[in-house]
């Protein structure tokens, strides 16, 4: 699970493509990394059994548990696990580290919309040659063109979180209505009538949510961000579709509907505990947060799809989810590669990561397992969320892309569109201001940006 709430920008040192002709110059390798072309078996094989140390850099909980899994299969490999801090503060340590030439892991955890960005630095090692190639079908698809680059495959696959609707069933009972809205024009109308007849907000979005508005664009077929993998950079962040979905949430937002209190503190926690908010527009890792941060409202939570927009096939966004990449760095490629694939595609494993870590499944091996889908919930009145979920996850686009530079749009949605949300404002003037500072940044990186 990751949230990507608010972070401060990533110092990027001399420009994005100036360090990507510097780490161009790293010429990492020994015996156990091959030089070229396709690796064997027998290559495989020999860095298995030859003794060698990893380092892994992770922010999951207990991901040691996986470890240990890999170590005993492979007693050969010792894997030293480290968390440096989760997203932004383990970015900077890394491109630090990658800068400098030293230091660096063998396997870092990257989250989706992170990828590009240490792509373009040539920082991610092209797992293809490794056979990763071979994994595809063992993936969701939406999940798998997340981690690929043209014919590259740059990372593996760890958890998602495509989005769906949880929600009070009882306060929405209250206010007349006994099923989850269907359409966004429903969800509105359900949104006055919470309201008026129970004061509680039917859910609230965010000012420094930037993952949850960015996966609402998702949904919505938006397609704000692009990039060729060289110099090219695509910005539509205020596309008339973009300013669609905004104008409907500011409208709500105005008439006091929706709430858009600040997220993941204690005072936002007691509003999902104590009813202030009757449901979380959330991602599949937020029904087992729900139950930690909302314990006591056990058996009146219900989850649903997104309300869908009328005349549009079904469809959902994400928020969240991440990968390991083996850095180009590294001295021990297979054996990290075979860090990477192991702990997100053995059963072992990924069975352990949803069941213990609560992290969303992206393997099928998990997904398709009849325990893991028809699993009920005493939380959601015996429902089978994970089967809601797994079914959402389907209907993800499979073509969103982002930019190489998503620390920084991160952090510039914050003081753009994040302050239009926060005062109630003008959210298409936040579209607006957000594009003119993602197309400045871009262009002074270096970047060809909507050329």
């Amino acid at each position: 699970m990751s949230t990507r709430a608010s972070r401060t920008a990533v110092a990027l040192g001399a420009g994005l493509l100036t360090t990507a002709l510097i780490l161009t110059g790293c010429t990492p390798g020994t015996s156990t990394t091959p030089s070229a072309g396709t690796v064997t078996q027998a290559q495989i094989d020999k860095a298995m059994k030859t003794p060698t140390t990893l380092t892994f850099w992770t922010w999951v909980p207990n991901i040691q548990n996986e470890v240990d899994l890999f170590q005993k299969k492979y007693p050969a490999i010792k894997v030293k696990v480290e968390n440096v801090g989760q997203g932004g503060p383990e970015y900077t340590k890394l491109r630090t580290a990658l800068k400098a030439g030293t230091g660096a892991p063998d396997v870092a955890q990257i989250e989706y919309p992170y990828i590009t960005s240490f792509n373009v630095t040539k920082s991610l090692l092209d797992l293809a040659p490794y056979g990763a190639a071979k994994l595809k079908n063992d993936y969701v698809p939406w999940v798998w063109n997340q981690v690929t680059f043209g014919d590259k495959i740059l990372s593996m696959p760890q958890d998602s979180g495509q989005m769906g609707n949880l929600y009070r069933a009882d306060i929405l009972k209250k206010a007349g209505i006994t099923k989850a809205p269907k359409t966004w024009d429903d969800y509105a109308a359900a949104a006055a009538a919470v309201k008026s007849k129970t004061g509680s907000y039917i859910s609230n979005m965010a000012a420094n949510q930037t993952g949850q508005w960015e996966g609402m664009l998702w949904q919505a077929g938006v397609k704000p961000f692009g990039y060729d993998g060289k110099k090219g950079v695509t910005v539509d962040v205020n596309s008339a579709k973009a300013k669609e979905v905004v104008s409907y949430w500011e409208k709500l937002i105005k008439a006091d509907l929706i709430s858009v209190d600040p997220d993941f503190n204690d005072a936002w926690y007691q509003g999902l505990a104590t009813g202030k908010y009757a449901g979380w527009l959330t991602a599949a890792w937020g029904p087992i947060f729900l139950q930690g941060t909302a314990k006591d409202t056990s058996g009146l939570w219900a989850a649903a799809p997104l309300p869908q927009y009328a005349g549009q096939k079904d469809s959902s966004g994400n928020w969240g989810g991440s990968s390991d990449a083996v850095m180009t760095t590294s001295k021990n490629k297979i054996a990290a590669y075979e860090l990477a694939k192991w702990i997100n595609n053995d059963k072992s494993s990924t069975s352990l990561f949803a069941a213990k870590q609560f992290l969303w499944p992206t393997a099928t091996n998990v997904l398709n397992d009849s325990t893991f889908l028809d699993a009920k919930s005493d939380f959601y009145g015996g429902q089978q969320v994970n089967k809601t979920f797994s079914a959402i996850s389907n209907t993800v686009d499979t073509k969103f892309e982002w930019l190489p530079y998503m620390d920084y749009a991160d952090s510039s949605w914050n003081d753009t569109m994040g302050k239009a949300i926060a005062a109630k404002g003008d959210l298409s003037a936040g579209l607006d201001a957000w594009q003119k500072a993602l197309v400045d940044y871009g262009t002074a990186q270096g970047f060809d940006v909507n050329k």
